[in-house]
């Protein structure tokens, strides 16, 4: 069964021209960055600096797996398309979210 699905998973990345370990290294691989920004915009909003280089890196790490789909696959279906749109339109709320806590905590802590 395991292997069956394993080979109906790799399969759709013949199918679309996407290597899904591709898609996977890059999803896994931009959380610690995501987080790495996070904390970046938490310095930078203590310091007083602009927050616009770690919200954009911030950003740039959630949807860097969604681009590389985009960008190399091949006959994707529509769907795909929504649900990535989708995927970045809740990722967006909860990034903004998570920034917003983190600007706070920063100006709590800048405060006293």
């Amino acid at each position: 069964m395991f292997d069956a699905l394993r080979d109906w998973f790799l399969g759709l990345g013949a199918q679309y021209g996407v290597d899904p370990l591709v898609f996977g290294a890059i999803y896994v691989g931009a959380i610690p960055l995501f987080f790495l920004s996070l904390a970046w915009l938490g310095r930078n909003v203590r310091a007083k600096k602009s927050p616009v280089l770690p919200i954009l890196a911030a950003g740039a790490c959630f949807v860097s797996a969604y681009v590389y789909l985009i960008l190399a696959g091949e006959n994707v279906p529509a769907w795909v398309y929504g649900f990535v749109a989708l995927l970045v339109a809740f990722g967006a709320w909860s990034t903004v979210r998570s920034i917003r806590k983190t600007i706070d905590e920063a100006k709590a802590d800048a405060v006293g």
